[in-house]
């Protein structure tokens, strides 16, 4: 998009989308910036991040300019990087406050994270602030940034920040959009399984998982003699060694890059719950054995908790994720298609597709303003 300075009038509002480091920010931020272009052809949309986070590679290859600014860690206990604090954060804000000015931004919207403090500190009382809430519970950029919002969204009901109003996870439209059943064949050939076998989708997030790894590899035997094919994502820094059995074939990839594919291959899946996995995985109705970390302050129990009670999911502690748990529960519920559709209808029940669009059209609200 070229940008006529020259111009005496700006086209379409400028939003700036502030969720860098992981990718439960990331993607949120980017499916925002989707929709917003969809509604607002002529809107221009910048994202901010550091150098370090996963942002520097997603944001390009989504085709956004990226603006960098310095990194605000933060610090979980009093250490000396605590006493640093003050200046880094002062440093980060007048750099995103330079970077706002610049790029003439009319609404700056935070996803959490550390790449939203300094967003927030700086658009305060300069530019309109919206707050978006994937987690069950609000972080500390976040409850700082509601503070002084124009407008607050959440994905569940009881996240902490005061007025939010609930509206699931922005996804990207490949996920929202999916219909599982007309892409079975080619997903399923995609990744060489079986075009026939109930299938199981295993991933333990980018980094993979190794309790899920070797809980269901070591089920290998059990799964194909069951005729359940299994396609395996064990993380790029892991490995995987899966016995070969006769029935389905199991196979074992380092990474998806093609999430909708994988989805749709899948009958049912065994993954940790993120908040972000749960909302795509709610979203496309696909049953699922949810495996929370077990560190941390127990998020992704909280996160996985909803779809369970509307009986869409089963929740397993790591602890207690074995083979012979794989073996016999796991394998009870992909030979079972009742039971799956039943949690399949349950899971899409309490999913959110729609929930891009509404942010962005609150976002485009605030900007108009």
């Amino acid at each position: 998009m070229s940008n006529h300075s020259d111009a005496p009038a700006r086209q379409g509002p400028c939003v700036v989308v502030a969720g860098g480091g992981t990718a439960g920010h990331i993607e949120p931020a980017l499916a925002l910036a989707d929709a917003v272009r969809r509604q607002r052809p002529d809107a221009r949309v910048i994202a901010l991040g550091t150098e370090r986070g996963l942002e520097s590679q997603l944001v390009p290859t989504r085709g956004y300019p990226l603006e960098l600014i310095p990194p605000v860690p933060m610090p979980r206990k009093p250490t000396p990087e605590l006493l640093r604090l003050p200046l880094r954060v002062r440093d980060s804000v007048r750099r995103t406050r330079e970077v706002l000015d610049r790029v003439g931004a009319d609404v700056v919207v935070g996803f959490g994270g550390y790449v939203s403090l300094p967003a927030y500190l700086a658009a305060r009382g300069r530019t309109p602030i919206v707050v978006h809430e994937a987690n069950a519970k609000a972080g500390l950029a976040n409850k700082i940034g509601a503070r002084f919002a124009s407008k607050v969204a959440a994905a569940t009901p009881d996240s902490g920040l005061p007025g939010a109003q609930v509206i699931g996870i922005p996804l990207r439209e490949s996920i929202t959009t999916l219909d599982r059943a007309a892409l079975r064949a080619e997903a399923r050939e995609h990744f060489g399984l079986d075009p026939q076998a109930p299938t199981l989708l295993v991933f333990g997030g980018s980094q993979g998982a190794r309790s899920l790894n070797t809980a269901v590899s070591g089920a290998a035997k059990e799964l194909a003699a069951a005729g359940i094919g299994v396609l395996h994502a064990h993380g790029p820094k892991n490995t995987l060694a899966v016995q070969e059995f006769a029935g389905p074939a199991y196979v074992p990839v380092p990474y998806l890059e093609r999430m909708d594919l994988a989805y749709a291959a899948a009958d049912a899946v065994v993954c940790r719950s993120g908040a972000m996995t749960v909302a795509e995985i709610a979203a496309v109705g696909l049953p699922a054995v949810f495996v929370p970390l077990p560190h941390g302050n127990g998020e992704q129990e909280l996160n996985a908790r909803p779809v369970v009670d509307a009986g869409g999911a089963l929740l397993v502690a790591d602890a207690q994720l074995s083979t012979d748990y794989v073996a016999d529960r796991v394998v009870r519920l992909l030979t079972d298609e009742a039971a799956r559709l039943a949690m399949s209808e349950a899971a899409q029940g309490i999913g959110h597709r729609e929930a891009d669009s509404v942010l962005a059209e609150m976002v485009l609200d605030v900007a108009g303003k």
